[in-house]
């Protein structure tokens, strides 16, 4: 028998079983034995918690953490032109700018994915908070479909609207938290403890409009801002109600010179430089306060 059957054979064979487990109902009857034999396979509970990535930089804890989410990933692909695919631009986009950070020195970097892995909208932020993030943002590039002539970056943060509704399912589900942001809320009464989560929230949001006008204050010479630069919406991967976020919307990838800017060293260079100051200057008045 060649060799290269006998491999074959080899990887096959236990495929070939499965299949007919399956096709006989996952079992197989054993009447010797009086009973059937089934194949389980152990899957993971779909409410088990996604592991957390690996902190860059300082060891020191007392460093402010930056949590970079290179949106999409995986079986989501984000927005779509020719072979240029959102989630392997703004992937490169997020390791430069960790790249960056770490150049520089004194803080702390951690991605919510570093390859092709497809990340739930709840997961992303939820991951900035259990590593105690001091900063999340979350990268991502727009399209604007059968429009021409559409580019440019923006800044979203969350809105008003979206804040309160966040901040209501947050203190309905952590009530029972000892801090949130800084503010002791055990033993605290739910009324309380809703008025605590609220401030908390307002607190957020004042952090991430600041930190979203210095990102505009240090990117408008290099990043090519769109005329409305500054929004923002009810979008999920910023309802973390205790870390400042925001989301980046880097240009459009159906607009050819945006698409070749995002693709490049120089842009990716750009972004980096841009966001990396955008970022230790926020990091400075917060530690300075």
């Amino acid at each position: 028998m060649p060799l290269r059957f006998q491999l074959w054979l080899v990887f096959l064979l236990p495929v070939a079983i499965i299949a007919a487990f399956y096709a006989l109902g996952a079992s197989i009857p054993v009447p010797h034995l009086g009973r059937d034999y089934v194949l389980s396979l152990g899957l993971p509970s779909a409410n088990a918690p996604v592991d957390l990535p690996k902190i860059y930089g300082p060891q020191d804890r007392s460093r402010p953490l930056v949590v970079i989410d290179p949106g999409h990933g995986g079986k989501d692909p984000g927005a779509s032109t020719g072979g240029t695919r959102e989630k392997t631009i703004v992937l490169g986009l997020a390791i430069a700018l960790k790249d960056a950070l770490l150049e520089q020195g004194g803080v702390r970097v951690a991605l919510t994915r570093e390859d092709d892995t497809f990340l739930s909208l709840d997961e992303r932020p939820e991951i900035a908070r259990r590593m105690g993030a001091a900063l999340f943002v979350s990268i991502h590039a727009d399209s604007a479909g059968d429009i021409s002539g559409v580019r440019g970056a923006s800044i979203y943060t969350l809105s008003d609207r979206a804040s309160s509704e966040a901040a209501a399912r947050f203190a309905e589900r952590e009530n029972d938290a000892d801090r949130l942001n800084g503010v002791d809320v055990e033993g605290q009464s739910d009324t309380v403890s809703d008025i605590l989560v609220e401030l908390s929230q307002r607190r957020v949001q004042q952090n991430s409009a600041e930190f979203a006008e210095l990102i505009l204050r240090e990117g408008r010479a290099t990043l090519g801002f769109h005329p409305q630069a500054r929004r923002s919406a009810v979008l999920a991967v910023l309802r973390a109600p205790d870390v400042p976020a925001v989301l980046y919307e880097a240009g459009y990838i159906t607009n050819p010179a945006d698409a070749q800017r995002l693709a490049s060293a120089e842009g990716r260079a750009a972004f980096a430089d841009a966001m990396g100051r955008a970022i230790r200057i926020y990091f400075a008045r917060q530690y300075r306060e």
